[in-house]
């Protein structure tokens, strides 16, 4: 299981090899070269500056640039050799007995267009392949030790919001409190980075807004945006005080040895209006519901028109997951070691529910001009529904 010196073990390693290797023959790829960061880690146990090389058959071979010493005390890869340049993978290839890839797969979701053309010149004997789908669907079950790990997340993740309503007063602007959670998450143990795959999306630490700030939307594909410092950054914490009897929205996932478990809770100053209370225990039912029902099997696409469909009869049909064009079509997500993994809980996706998932559902409302509230929690799928890893106070926490 989860180990404290966070060296991913050796049988984890090779584990997860074996599920893409298995996947090679469907993707048409003789071999992988992996290089993005989060699968990097996942595969390796390092994210230092190397090529990873899977064939369909044998062994692994890492390939470090920077820093060498360091990748081998990391990874568990059993053969790790130097690399000074890209170039050189196809000699290195040879010298260790690898036949030429026909067809060699990489990870084209991410991997930049400059980078591709010169993959391109660098194996010009062979053709290059899109395998970013099987190395999230290979990531999209969680193992034993992941799960361990995702639990201490979680934990931690409830540690930091029980400490958050002694940090709240009248007054203090938006970013001042981003700052002290912020603090106390890194005594906790965050890593302080969350990945993110889908190109553009770029977040720090996660979001905090209160009242009206929370209700503006953003470019990053979430249902709250948030005024930000400025233009540059365009999300989250600004500079407007907190004020009474609103609500305040903390977003902040907490990422402990590279796995995130994602949190969304609601807290005021003061007395809250029965309108914002109504809304969000209905939020809280929403999840509920889709707890009971996402169930090893079920589509992800008919729990998201499930969740739909209950915020309607509840009311809340144009304020769910957004108002107007700023609405997401989604209700939840994949976590891991990036924050949008498979599965999406959202609108004509066909995936079915598997047990060893790791999904964040985040019910939530929100009302232009005024504000936000919802909850979010992180769950392993069971083979009785979801099992949530964060269970810190859903309902609006009061401070006064």
């Amino acid at each position: 299981m989860y180990r404290s010196d966070g060296k991913v073990p050796e049988a984890e390693i090779k584990q997860r090899i074996d599920r893409l290797q298995s996947q090679l023959g469907d993707a048409g790829a003789d071999a992988a070269l992996i290089v993005q960061k989060a699968d990097l880690y996942y595969f390796s146990g390092t994210v230092q500056d190397a090529h990873l090389y899977i064939p369909r058959e044998g062994k692994p071979l890492l390939m470090a640039r920077k820093a060498l010493e360091r990748a081998a005390a990391e990874s568990s890869v059993g053969d790790i050799v130097p690399l000074k340049s890209a170039r050189q993978i196809p000699e290195i290839l040879k010298r260790n007995a690898y036949p030429t890839p026909k067809t060699l797969g990489m990870e084209l979701d991410v991997l930049s267009a400059n980078l591709y053309l010169d993959y391109q010149r660098i194996f010009d004997g062979s053709v290059i392949l899109d395998v970013s789908r099987f190395i999230r669907l290979t990531r999209m079950i969680k193992s034993p030790y992941e799960i361990g790990i995702l639990r201490e997340a979680g934990r931690k993740a409830d540690e930091l919001y029980a400490g958050i309503p002694s940090m709240i007063r009248e007054g203090i602007p938006e970013v001042e409190l981003a700052g002290l959670v912020e603090a106390r998450a890194r005594k906790l143990g965050h890593q302080g980075t969350v990945r993110m795959r889908l190109w553009g999306s770029e977040m720090f630490f996660g979001h905090l807004m209160a009242g009206p700030s929370a209700a503006v939307p953003s470019f990053l594909a979430s249902p709250t945006g948030g005024e930000g410092t400025g233009p540059a950054v365009g999300q989250s914490a600004g500079f407007r005080p907190v004020g009474r009897n609103e609500p305040i929205m903390v977003d902040y996932p907490f990422v402990y040895q590279g796995y995130i478990s994602d949190q969304t809770r609601i807290f005021a100053v003061g007395a809250i209006s029965d309108e914002w209370l109504r809304a969000q225990e209905a939020m809280i039912e929403i999840q509920s519901l889709i707890q009971k029902a996402a169930r090893p099997g079920a589509s992800v696409g008919e729990l998201y028109d499930m969740a739909v469909a209950r915020a309607a009869e509840l009311g809340y049909a144009d304020h769910f997951m957004g108002a107007g064009p700023g609405r997401v079509r989604f209700i939840g997500h994949g976590t891991g070691l990036e924050l949008d993994e498979y599965p999406f809980i959202a609108k004509g996706r066909k995936t079915p529910i598997a047990e060893g998932m790791c999904i964040a559902l985040e019910p939530k409302l929100i009302f232009p001009g005024k504000g936000v509230v919802g909850t979010e929690n992180t769950h392993i799928v069971t083979p009785d529904g979801l099992m949530p890893l964060t269970t810190f106070n859903e309902g609006i926490v009061r401070v006064d």
